[in-house]
């Protein structure tokens, strides 16, 4: 009986072990982020510059990394709580929501200097801009997406939602924005919001019903997919972008807070806080398989996956005589991701 206990404990630690051992995500280096505190929230990358973005929110500043040489390059202080990240590359701008004062502040992502500043509303959030520049939306408030003219730093309409929004995608295929609304008028389940960015009109309402306190939020649009994280119970749920239905809902890390779609090979990473990241691929795009779990460690929960370097970013916070730090995990160069079945 010892013998077969020993057995079953070694042939768990070795599953384990297996588990955390993944091809999809090979650790590369480690970058240090002196003298940041408190939580970090959301990342940006500039290409041309080669400069990664991080919302340092309990550290009230943006910091600048140099992927070029994997080296901290500047914090940028004296702002409230910022959350969101947008890059604007036709402007070379990087705008920053700010959640503690409600601002969106516009810097050079050149000479690092601030070039404007926009009053929105209570709780800025997140942050995305269109593929052509031309708009950024900013979620906040008890529930509002802002649609900004990044060039001339005003805001020039506003989409009305039933509750404060979190991360929400905009549709590569059409003027659709999907948001997570996680609570406030929908109760305790969460939905997921399509509206127009065009017209500012809401077009459907998707009520969650396999999970709830859905926050993170990542598009597929060339197989009609959308995906949220769930934090109740933790889970991933894969919805058609078309119908909304939701054609797969497996378990994923829990405290999920940045999903992200690898077009090369059709994997799903969601970050999550409890101290991983999983990975999931599918065949069909029916259904979605937990493929791996890679360690990071507690309260680690963003980042962000750059394509063009074949890299995900995870961004760990400080804590004991950890200093903060952005984690670099390598993908590998996969062959395209599979089409649906005809």
């Amino acid at each position: 009986m010892r013998i077969f206990l020993f057995l079953l404990a070694s042939l768990t630690s070795t599953l384990a072990a297996a588990r955390d051992l993944s091809p999809e995500l090979t650790p590369a280096r480690t970058i240090p982020l002196p003298a940041v505190s408190g939580r970090i929230d959301h990342l940006a990358y500039d290409a041309k510059s080669q400069r990664l973005f991080i919302a340092a929110l309990g550290n009230d500043s943006l910091e600048v990394v140099d992927l070029s040489t994997g080296t901290h390059l500047r914090t940028l202080p004296g702002l409230k709580e910022p959350q969101g990240v947008a890059l604007v590359a036709t402007l070379r701008r990087i705008l920053v929501a700010c959640g503690g004062d409600g601002t969106l502040h516009s810097f050079d992502c050149d000479t690092l200097k601030e070039t404007g500043k926009l009053a929105l509303g209570d709780d800025a959030d997140n942050a995305r801009a269109t593929a052509d520049g031309a708009a950024v939306l900013v979620g906040f408030g008890s529930g509002a997406l802002a649609i900004v003219d990044p060039a001339a730093l005003k805001q020039t309409e506003h989409i009305v939602l039933p509750g404060h929004p979190e991360s929400f995608q905009l549709d590569p295929n059409s003027s659709r924005v999907f948001v997570n609304v996680p609570g406030g008028a929908l109760g305790g389940g969460g939905a997921v919001v399509v509206a127009d960015r065009t017209t500012g009109k809401t077009l459907h309402t998707w009520k969650l019903t396999e999970a709830g306190r859905n926050f993170p939020m990542a598009i597929d649009g060339t197989h009609d997919r959308v995906f949220v994280g769930c934090r109740r119970p933790a889970r991933l749920l894969a919805l058609d972008s078309k119908t909304g239905t939701t054609i797969a809902s497996p378990e994923c890390v829990g405290d999920a807070d940045d999903i992200f779609v690898d077009a090369t090979s059709g994997h799903i990473f969601v970050i999550g806080g409890e101290g991983a990241i999983d990975v999931f691929a599918t065949t069909d795009f029916k259904d979605y398989k937990r493929i791996a779990t890679i360690k990071t460690v507690s309260g680690a929960r963003t980042g962000l996956l750059v394509p063009e370097r074949r890299a995900l970013y995870v961004a760990v916070p400080a804590a004991g005589s950890r200093t903060a730090e952005i984690r670099e995990f390598t993908l590998p160069a996969a062959a395209p991701t599979p089409s649906p079945p005809r």
